[in-house]
């Protein structure tokens, strides 16, 4: 029982790490209709900032910097770039979003090298918040789990119960009519662009001392960043986050219980095949879960697009 209580606690920061990380990448294609494939190098970015930042003036003053420099040029980068290959449609926006993650990735290396940077936990969240038999939970990661649900709580009160969700959503559907109200349509999706991105490099901050700061955090990422979206439904703030804590969960249980393939297809009705050892199937029923814990997500999300192509909380077909 203790066992599972401390996979439960290291799922849930797992998938609440993954959620802060979709939820930027959620809001933009939600509002916007973007799919944005260099969301993973704002987050990456946000790191790097934020590990410069706290050289100088701290990790608390990285976290409160970074994500604004990472915002910043997230919204630059929607006015001066994307907004120009917007109207020739979805495919050159791949493109150049696909280009822009190559590109952000080369200037880190070239800025900070290939290696890792000693970006560290700060010494007042470096202590052992509670232990459950033995195992211990480092401060840390309750302030990661406090400051994801934070973003959730924040973003969904802004988006439904504030005039600014109202128009930013009414901007989505009536463009036209929330302009001839008077609002700057085009300022609105540069604002939104640039909270999404910063959302990123808030999840970079939060995650570089924890998962490493090195030019390829973002690759590490950026894929399962897509499939949980997917999984959620495009565009779903609840979908983002119910995927998240699933991808979460069951990644961490996968990884903590040896449970073999074998026992897994007999659970479901498959007998072992006889002469298992001259079977050219053998390999794949003596697959324990940890083996194959991480490519989990992916197998549901074929799963999810087999039987419920708009996923899990998914409405719109785009």
């Amino acid at each position: 029982m203790d066992l599972i209580l401390v996979n439960l606690i290291d799922g849930l920061v797992t998938g609440l790490l993954l959620f802060m990380l979709s939820a930027g990448l959620t809001l933009i294609f939600s509002m916007m209709g973007v799919l944005n494939f260099a969301h993973a190098s704002f987050y990456m970015l946000g790191a790097y900032f934020a590990y410069q930042i706290s050289l100088a003036l701290g990790f608390w003053m990285g976290l409160l910097i970074a994500p604004l420099i990472v915002g910043v040029l997230g919204a630059g980068v929607e006015r001066y770039g994307l907004r120009r290959v917007h109207q020739y449609g979805h495919v050159p926006e791949l493109i150049f979003t696909f280009g822009l993650a190559l590109l952000i990735e080369e200037l880190v290396q070239f800025i900070w090298g290939k290696n890792q940077m000693p970006y560290d936990v700060p010494d007042i969240l470096n202590f052992t918040a509670f232990a459950i038999s033995g195992n211990s939970i480092p401060a840390y990661k309750i302030f990661m789990i406090f400051i994801s649900v934070g973003i959730f709580i924040g973003l969904l009160l802004i988006l439904t119960r504030t005039r600014v969700g109202m128009i930013i959503q009414a901007a989505l559907s009536y463009p036209r009519t929330v302009e001839a109200l008077g609002h700057n349509v085009p300022l609105i999706f540069m604002g939104v662009f640039g909270v999404g991105t910063a959302l990123a490099g808030v999840a970079g901050v939060i995650a570089g001392p924890v998962l490493g700061t090195f030019p390829g955090m973002a690759f590490v990422l950026g894929s399962i960043v897509f499939v949980t979206i997917v999984i959620g439904g495009l565009g779903s703030l609840w979908g983002a986050l119910v995927a998240s804590l699933l991808i979460g969960w069951i990644t961490t249980f996968a990884k903590s219980y040896n449970v073999e393939m074998e026992t897994i297809l007999n659970t479901i009705g498959l007998s072992t095949p006889e002469n298992l050892d001259e079977n050219i199937f053998r390999d794949f029923w003596a697959l324990t879960s940890p083996q194959i814990a991480d490519i989990i997500p992916y197998i549901l999300m074929v799963l999810i697009l087999i039987f419920r192509p708009q996923g899990l909380f998914g409405k719109r077909d785009s």
